[in-house]
């Protein structure tokens, strides 16, 4: 027979002991953390370097559902999300702290889960842990990340700099993070109709694995430094491309345009979309939870930058008050409409 589960009960530590137990086998990776966790506040020293905050809430049944998100998953995409906006001001990120507030419904074993995918993601990019706090809440789970990086002065990208006839830069793919949501809410219902819970995702690993498990894009960050190109603006793709276009061409009411062939996009984003009867350019633009950066770079760059495959030019920065325009696959000229956060703010 069997051994059946153990669940401990978060009462048995207690608050503190919960928390060092959680972290006793984070190890510091970087000279710069001076003081990690343990004491009432972490410290951090950069030299000569400027430091950069990002910070992110995610609440349950809002920003994420447990019915089908694993819980190590979410901790490692946790990390993905505030560390991606570390990397959009061309950054490099370098600690992390966090607080949680669990109901009693989570065991110690439910936040072991979470913190190994926390600790998986900070580990394999040499990010240290360096606080974390823990609360209760009456309304199921939500956590807080503070991320926090480092950069040259010369090397700092804000959304703000893009200058006209830049080129815009898109690392990786797009859409695919939010066809594989749809994958994962279908199977749901289709198991609160059924109570079959045998879903069918065989194919689909990849749809998948960009919605639950994103991954910072830090080594686009490394190459540009490599290839020693310094972006003019950068920002985190988080809500869909035309959302974060409009992000950096807004301080000056810029223009730009975009091509709907050069937009990077996974066959098997297209086929699944297709199956289910949408249009994949339009997920790509307003779909959201890429996670990629977008970024502009002056044309002299492009000769830099046209090989690397993770690297895709898309269009160009327009003239003020230009107009932001998709050219379509067939030749013609579609205004662009941000979905996301500016057009709620309008």
């Amino acid at each position: 027979m069997e051994e059946e589960n153990v669940r401990n009960e978060i009462s048995q530590l207690g608050k503190y002991n919960l928390i060092h137990h959680l972290l006793d086998q984070i190890k510091i990776e970087n000279e710069s953390t001076v003081v990690g966790v343990g004491d009432d506040a972490a410290v951090s020293q950069f030299g000569d370097k400027l430091t950069v905050t990002a910070n992110k809430l995610f609440v349950e049944n809002v920003h994420f559902d447990l019915t089908y998100f694993p819980l190590k998953h979410l901790g490692f995409k946790c990390v993905t999300i505030v560390l991606t906006d570390i990397l959009a001001m061309n950054a490099l990120p370098k600690q992390l702290s966090l607080c949680l507030a669990v109901s009693n419904r989570f065991s110690i074993e439910a936040l072991e889960e979470f913190m190994t995918g926390v600790r998986a993601c900070c580990h394999y990019y040499k990010v240290d842990i360096s606080a974390m706090d823990i609360t209760s809440s009456v309304a199921g789970m939500s956590v807080s990340m503070t991320a926090v990086g480092e950069v040259e002065k010369e090397r700092l990208v804000r959304r703000s700099g893009a200058k006209e006839n830049e080129l815009i830069c898109a690392t990786g793919d797009f859409g695919a993070a939010y066809t594989g949501l749809l994958l994962l809410q279908r199977e749901k219902q289709i198991f609160e109709t059924t109570h079959n819970s045998d879903p069918d995702f065989e194919g689909y690993e990849y749809l998948l694995e960009r919605q639950l498990k994103p991954e910072p894009r830090i080594e686009i960050i490394q190459k540009l430094r490599e290839l020693d190109v310094v972006p003019t603006a950068m920002t985190a793709v988080s809500e869909g491309i035309a959302t974060s276009l409009f992000h950096l061409c807004m301080p000056d009411t810029l223009g730009c345009t975009i091509y709907e062939g050069k937009i990077p996009l996974a066959q098997l984003t297209f086929d699944t979309l297709r199956k289910l009867k949408i249009v994949a350019t339009t997920v790509a633009l307003n779909g959201g939870e890429d996670y990629e950066l977008l970024f502009t770079i002056r044309q002299e760059d492009y000769e830099k930058v046209k090989t690397e495959h993770e690297i895709a030019v898309i269009g160009y920065i327009g003239e003020k008050n230009g107009g932001r325009n998709l050219i379509s696959n067939d030749n013609k000229q579609i205004e662009l409409k941000a979905q996301g956060f500016i057009e709620q703010e309008k």
